[in-house]
């Protein structure tokens, strides 16, 4: 590492891209060619861009995907969206400071918009979006894909862990950066698709077109059918001191460290145990940040175990039944503390707990981008949604449900086209489970010969361990997907099925050599945290439970095992077939500092854009008043530059809170345009 910028990754290669120059507040820095405005300034050590107009509070990132307002910078006199604007050489980009002034733009002429017209246009080009127009594409539909960001692949881009779910149907086993490059690849090489990039689909307009920005000019598309593919945003969530820059959520951190290659934190805690928060630790380690703790609020995280086991044996504190009491700093987060929850989630008084850290993650869920699908609905276009913009579940489900839905569409436009199979329905349903039951661990009784050890004790749908055994010695015995593995057979330790598990769930253990000292073997994919021959290192159990010092005999590091590497170790045959991994961050990085809680109340912010705090909503709300409309128009709630999607729903959390069924809260009137557009754009048709 050297500054902020990520030069040694495990899994990501690091290329060596020009640099430019731009200037921040008149002072000239370095930038990457192509990168966005806020991973520069992340580089460079910037993480405050400017000053909110109503109280000074500093404004940082948020979600890092064009959905909030918190990263606006000046750019060349033009407010802009420093998360989607790339630096161009010369830039001048300024942090807003109160209200920034209006600049003088120049006049524009009335022109001819350029129209286009296509049998489907897919919003998204994400895994939900390119696995429909494969469908699509094989059927000859002519099809428009229209992605905000450069290249498509969506979340897959900042992916580099293994997927779970079927080899067969969603490349189990295939890191998601990966995935995405391969169906990104099958997209381009079929000529009845066309691509956008660079391309933000604005309103779905009763006339049955569709507003995009494409690289910066406007343009009309006219689709028989719309597939909504845009996926989901992040929420949000109520704490004292929320605030405060430095609290962002987790796709913003993955977009900084395994798309831009930045690392912008050195002290992480993770707020949520779903899949996602849990992932993101797991990317922080790979990145060579300290991940001090997680908290998740219910009494087992609702992630993967697997997931939630691999940070725990890497020696990552996992806090369950805790919440965040609040966030302290002046500016920018400088430690966060929590403290445990009764049923009730209220905090236990005396169990609060401290920690300095520079960065605060959340992950406490997504909710579905449905503009698009209500808005042509309203406009009598034909509209499908599918990935998460339909519903909420792993990028293994929306790669397959993208794919019914490429079919679906290309059946109802040439009814020639073959029917679904029922069988794909039922794919469907299990790739889309939350985790099911964990069993008891039972360790294998087998002390001769070599073995894997299949340390997964919960049903998830994964299956790439029994799919790539050459002896077929590990199967599932019921279901092909969601079943638990087990080993019966002949074992020739090959190691693949150590090497493609998702969940770093495998060992094996060698009896052949030496019956008192077999050997063990670990995966291991933070290798950047190097491991050495000879090296003692810390060997844990399942549930990171210490079992001992042990030397480390061989490192294998070949390109077969998919920079998975293999660390091979002797330990005493009644501790072997327990080893699972082995601790790389040490305990200090968790260490507590003193708590000092000051009062807690109402003050938590609720709506950033507007500074509005859940104490002047919940008067609001004591006083009777069930219009969300109302609650904006008193307080302006939701008229901030991010159009209410994130105070929406810490608002409904709040009627919840005082016992109001949401039925008869009357919602928010959606504005017309999804995001800020200069007016200029949509007159003149050009850039």
């Amino acid at each position: 590492m050297s500054g902020n910028r990520i030069e040694e990754h495990p899994i990501l290669p690091i290329a060596d891209r020009e640099e430019i120059n731009f200037y921040w507040n008149g002072k000239r820095f370095a930038a990457k060619k192509g990168e966005v405005i806020s991973s520069a300034l992340f580089a460079n050590g910037i993480k405050i861009f400017g000053h909110h107009h109503k109280d000074g509070s500093a404004q940082g990132i948020f979600c890092a995907n064009g959905q909030c307002a918190k990263c606006a910078v000046i750019v060349d006199g033009i407010p802009l969206k420093s998360c989607m604007t790339i630096v161009k050489p010369g830039m001048k980009v300024e942090s807003v400071e109160g209200l920034p002034k209006l600049p003088q733009t120049e006049k524009h002429e009335i022109s001819d918009i350029e129209e286009f017209e296509y049998d489907v246009l897919i919003i998204g080009g994400g895994p939900a979006g390119l696995s429909a127009a494969i469908q699509l594409g094989e059927h000859n539909i002519k099809t428009l894909i229209v992605d905000d960001k450069t290249e498509t692949g969506g979340k897959l881009v900042l992916q580099t862990h293994k997927f779970f779910g079927s080899v067969e149907d969603s490349f189990a086993g295939t890191r998601g950066n990966d995935i995405g490059k391969i169906l990104a690849q099958k997209v381009n090489e079929n000529k009845n698709i066309d691509v956008w990039t660079n391309s933000i689909a604005l309103y779905v307009y009763k006339d049955k077109k569709v507003g995009i920005l494409n690289n910066d000019v406007y343009k009309l598309v006219k689709p028989k059918i719309i597939l909504n593919a845009a996926g989901a945003r992040e929420k949000f969530l109520r704490f004292k001191g929320n605030s405060l820059a430095g609290i962002y959520g987790a796709g913003a951190f993955q977009t900084l460290v395994n798309r831009d290659l930045v690392r912008p934190t050195s002290r992480l805690f993770i707020v949520g145990g779903g899949n996602v928060g849990l992932i993101a630790g797991y990317h922080a380690l790979q990145a060579g940040i300290e991940v001090v703790g997680l908290v998740e609020a219910m009494p087992k995280c609702g992630g993967y175990k697997v997931h939630a086991d691999k940070l725990a044996r890497l020696g990552v504190p996992i806090y369950t039944s805790h919440s965040v009491l609040q966030a302290n700093g002046k500016e920018i987060i400088e430690s966060v503390t929590i403290s445990q929850i009764d049923e009730k989630f209220n905090p236990v008084k005396g169990t609060e707990k401290t920690f300095e850290c520079d960065t605060l993650l959340i992950a406490v869920g997504l909710e579905s981008v449905s503009e698009f699908t209500d808005e042509a609905e309203t406009a009598g276009i034909r509209v499908l949604s599918a990935g998460d913009a339909k519903e909420i579940a792993e990028a293994s489900s929306a790669m397959f449900n993208g794919k019914i839905a490429g079919l679906k569409i290309a059946k109802e436009i040439n009814p020639n086209v073959e029917e679904i199979p029922n069988s794909w329905f039922d794919k469907a349903e299990i790739l889309k489970k939350e985790a099911g039951k964990t069993y008891d661990y039972n360790i294998i009784e087998i002390e001769e010969g070599i073995f894997p050890v299949i340390h997964c004790l919960q049903e998830i749908p994964c299956n790439p361990c029994s799919t790539i055994c050459p002896t077929n010695s590990i199967f599932m015995k019921g279901d092909p997907i969601m079943d638990l593995p087990v080993y019966e057979g002949r074992c020739i330790g090959c190691g693949k099925c150590v090497t493609i598990c998702p969940g770093l769930a495998i060992t094996l253990v060698d009896f052949r050599k030496d019956i008192v000292f077999p050997t063990v073997t670990l995966p291991y994919e933070v290798s950047n945290h190097k491991i050495s021959i000879d090296d003692e290192i810390l060997c844990v159990d399942i549930d990171g439970m210490e079992l001992g010092m042990f030397a480390v005999i061989q490192v294998l590091d070949v390109k077969a095992n998919n920079r998975t590497q293999l660390i091979k170790l002797k330990a005493p045959k009644n501790i072997a077939k327990k080893i699972v991994s082995f601790q790389i961050q040490k305990a200090e990085v968790s260490k507590q500092k003193e708590t000092e809680i000051q009062n807690i109340s109402d003050e938590e912010m609720v709506c950033l854009c507007e500074r509005v705090t859940a104490k002047e909503i919940l008067d609001l709300i004591r006083k009777g008043i069930t219009d969300m409309n109302q609650i904006k128009a008193i307080t302006r709630t939701g008229m901030g530059p991010c159009g209410a999607k994130s105070c929406d729903n810490l608002i409904m959390q709040l009627f919840r809170q005082e016992g109001i069924l949401l039925d008869r809260v009357e919602p928010n009137t959606r504005r017309p345009i999804f995001v800020e557009v200069p007016l200029g754009k949509f007159a003149d048709g050009k850039k």
